[in-house]
């Protein structure tokens, strides 16, 4: 376990991790929504019950990188986490799909620029930063949404390379479960999964912070 007693971790991405969470900021007393933060959170407790660690969740519906920027210094700087967890990509992705002419585009250039500029704002109060890549519960990876989300995901893997976070690869997570099942199964949009889904996000997230060794194809 990665995380130390008394420190503070925080979740900010989608609505993947907002989930319903409690206004203005999700905590383990007021909610942290009933996806894979809520699961994360309660696992650690059950498998450390000496532990304290206070969780908090920042995570907003509809969400991209430059919507993260906009509210970085309320809804990170501010709340001074020890570790921050960062699961942003999807709608960067899907917006050039269902809204290529509506939508203001957040190209992969950008996303890559905007990641590593809030990063480097952010490192120096953190005592570890962790980056979830985007995912897309598609098991045919040359479908076009798939293709352009793998790249967004390169982008998260180079950038916890580069700055030595942890890397939580979401998408491994779900192709594990996909070698064995439909998308169908976790979802009909093949984004928004229901709980199975969320646990094998919190799964993935508990084996990169080193709480759960287990494979996650079991």
């Amino acid at each position: 376990m990665i995380i130390e007693q008394g420190q503070t971790l925080l979740f900010i991405g989608d609505s993947i991790t907002d989930c319903g969470r409690a206004r203005p900021v999700g905590t383990q007393k007021s909610g942290l929504g009933s996806g894979y933060v809520g699961f994360a959170d309660s696992m650690i407790q059950a498998a450390h019950p000496a532990l304290k660690v206070r969780v908090l969740n920042t995570g907003v519906s509809g969400n991209r990188i430059c919507d993260l920027k906009a509210r970085w210094e309320t809804d990170v700087l501010s709340l001074k986490p020890d570790w921050l967890a960062v699961k942003i990509g999807i709608n960067d992705v899907w917006r050039q799909f269902d809204s290529p002419l509506e939508t203001r585009q957040v190209l992969i250039d950008e996303y890559e620029a905007t990641m590593d500029e809030l990063i480097a704002l952010t490192k120096p109060i953190l005592s570890g930063l962790i980056l979830l890549t985007p995912y897309f519960i598609e098991s045919n990876r040359r479908d076009p949404m798939r293709v352009q989300m793998d790249a967004y995901g390169a982008v998260v893997k180079k950038m916890a390379d580069t700055h030595g976070a942890v890397l939580v690869d979401t998408q491994a997570a779900f192709d594990a479960y996909l070698e064995h099942r439909a998308s169908q199964e976790l979802c009909g949009d093949r984004v928004h999964p229901n709980a199975v889904g969320h646990m094998i996000l919190a799964r993935a997230f508990l084996q990169g912070i080193e709480l759960d060794k287990g494979q996650a194809t079991g």
